[in-house]
């Protein structure tokens, strides 16, 4: 199987060949329950996203993400922040591919469905505030989670 490693201001990461915007969400249900994925590339927890294609907004990238990763559809609310640090970049072991870092994390609310795994989650569960900071994950992941459970009153930028 193909993975996915993270490097963060490493001299011996690869250089970035791309730039791919992307959309993560924190997508919070009537408990205000956080849905976390356990990546199928990594083995990382996350909250869920991924690419934007062609012919997308980005919020619709990011509805269209999480309801593939975890089967619930979901209603964009609220904006985290931006993340572009040109330090962070992703390795695609399947293809070469170095990603520079390019994520607008988004906040919505839970309208239906029922979490359900797919090709690129291992694990789909809502999981209390509490229990998500303590799950295993990505450097970038724990900051976006950090931003959002800190209730910063302006969206991070950078």
């Amino acid at each position: 199987m193909a993975s996915r490693i993270d490097y963060y201001d490493d001299p011996n990461a690869p250089k970035a060949n791309s730039l791919v915007p992307s959309a993560n969400v924190v997508v919070l249900n009537e408990r205000d329950e956080i849905l976390m994925i356990r990546r199928s590339d990594n083995g990382n927890w996350a909250v869920p996203g991924g690419a934007m294609d062609l012919g997308e907004s980005l919020p619709y990238t990011a509805v269209r993400e999480v309801e593939e990763e975890t089967g619930i559809r979901c209603e964009i609310t609220g904006l985290v922040g931006i993340y572009t640090d040109p330090r962070h970049v992703i390795l695609y072991t399947s293809n070469g591919e170095c990603r520079q870092e390019f994520s607008v994390v988004f906040t919505a609310r839970a309208v239906s469905g029922i979490p359900t795994p797919s090709d690129e989650s291992r694990e789909v569960e809502w999981v209390s505030p509490e229990r998500a900071v303590d799950l295993q994950m990505d450097r970038s992941m724990r900051i976006r989670l950090n931003d959002f459970l800190s209730k910063r009153a302006e969206p991070h930028l950078g």
